[in-house]
């Protein structure tokens, strides 16, 4: 039977007389611990980043776009045509299953003013139920009322991007100021919800639907509308909302069987769940790239246990000479293997950490460490501290004590 304290102390003892040794072996699996938990926790905070994102835009949500204007048999791009209306939003909330609310909007870009400062931006005229399909919530102020929006009201609600290059840290409640012509007061500021993408989320202006298209935008047609946005109780409900839409507004706008659709409908979940995939798909790339460097790492152990076999084959031959076993020598030089992969393991898993915390913070970015990955880090070191080890100590365990104790 294998002394096993007594082969675990000769082997630490082993690695001791040769700290430098066993330090720069343990390096490689250092770096390859750390950066696999490195790109983990960039890839989950990725994901977490692009989850909230999506989250922060509203969930379970249908986008529905009017047709496509053609100038000179060039298009224009959905939204150009005016096919959608305020009354197939309305038909929408009575007929469609599945279904929370509905939001009939109109959006464009326009020159904002107050005093003598200016910012292009975002304006929409949205109704009521906008801010909550949106997720869109009030900083100070008040929300829109539906008086507002029967009476045409000339008020808005603007964003902090908006309210930090108009204002500056001034408190923008209740001044006015000038979209195009038309004099507006702000009646509320929105709560920040940061980037999406290439889209400030913040730089944007709400005036009531009514207002927009009576005051800012016009319309060829009355109340006609560029989209019209429906949020959906559930992913599933979401399907069957999608299917009564297209239902509802083929036969509002008297298509025929053989008529294309003059509107495009937009599943969110489809897109969030794509944007999920291609984030995992990255972290799992990232961290794939990274456990290259543990492999190298266990070839480094093995080399240079290759070369302590040489080495030490003198030792080994007195070991023999005196009882020691096959398995005793195996179990020597497979024990110092796991010990120099285990520390560097250890070692990795903290300066990882170490290092991922200071990425997010110096690039402001989320990072996600989570003990799954620390454990599966740690427990694949050792795996690579035996399976690099065995042949060395495999080969020390062929030694005959003759020829060991004869070697100079």
């Amino acid at each position: 039977m294998i002394d096993f304290k007594s082969t675990l102390s000769i082997a630490l003892n082993s690695l001791k007389v040769n700290k430098m040794r066993s330090a720069l072996t343990s390096l490689g699996i250092i770096i390859g611990v750390g950066a696999v938990i490195i790109m983990l926790a960039i890839g989950s905070g990725a994901n977490k980043q692009v989850q909230e994102n999506m989250e922060s835009m509203g969930s379970n949500l249908l986008t529905i776009r009017s047709a496509t204007a053609k100038t000179g048999g060039v298009s224009m791009g959905m939204g150009t045509k005016p096919t959608l209306s305020v009354k197939d939003s309305e038909a929408i909330q009575k007929q469609a299953r599945g279904i929370e609310a509905v939001a009939p909007l109109m959006s464009s870009s326009k020159q904002v003013m107050y005093g003598n400062q200016n910012w292009q931006t975002q304006i929409y005229g949205v109704t009521t139920p906008y801010l909550y399909v949106k997720n869109y919530e009030i900083n100070l102020g008040r929300p829109f009322t539906k008086e507002d929006d029967r009476s045409a009201a000339k008020v808005a609600l603007i964003g902090s991007t908006v309210e930090k290059e108009l204002f500056g840290d001034v408190n923008s409640l209740n001044k006015t100021i000038r979209i195009g012509n038309v004099p507006f007061k702000i009646i509320g500021t929105l709560k920040s919800k940061g980037q999406m993408g290439p889209m400030d989320q913040d730089d944007i202006i709400f005036i009531p639907l009514t207002t927009a298209q009576r005051k800012i935008f016009g319309t060829d047609f009355p109340g006609s509308v560029n989209q019209i946005i429906v949020k959906a109780s559930s992913i599933e409900d979401a399907e069957i909302a999608q299917q009564d839409i297209e239902e509802i507004l083929r036969r509002r706008h008297n298509l025929g069987k053989l008529k294309e659709n003059d509107f495009e409908i937009r599943n969110s979940a489809e897109f969030q769940e794509k944007m999920k995939s291609t984030v995992q798909t990255f972290a799992i790339l990232l961290a794939s790239i990274a456990s290259v460097s543990l492999v190298v790492g266990g070839i480094g152990i093995m080399n240079i246990m290759l070369v302590s076999v040489t080495e030490r084959t003198k030792e080994i031959g007195i070991r023999m000479a005196i009882g020691a076993r096959a398995q005793d020598i195996r179990m020597q030089f497979l024990i110092e293997a796991l010990v120099l992969s285990l520390i560097g393991g250890l070692i990795g898993v903290i300066a990882g950490i170490i290092i991922a915390l200071l990425i997010g913070a110096l690039f402001e970015t989320a990072i996600v460490i989570s003990i799954s990955p620390i454990l599966l880090s740690f427990g694949f070191s050792g795996l690579v501290g035996i399976g690099f080890g065995y042949y060395p100590a495999y080969k020390a365990s062929l030694l005959n004590p003759i020829d060991a104790l004869r070697y100079e």
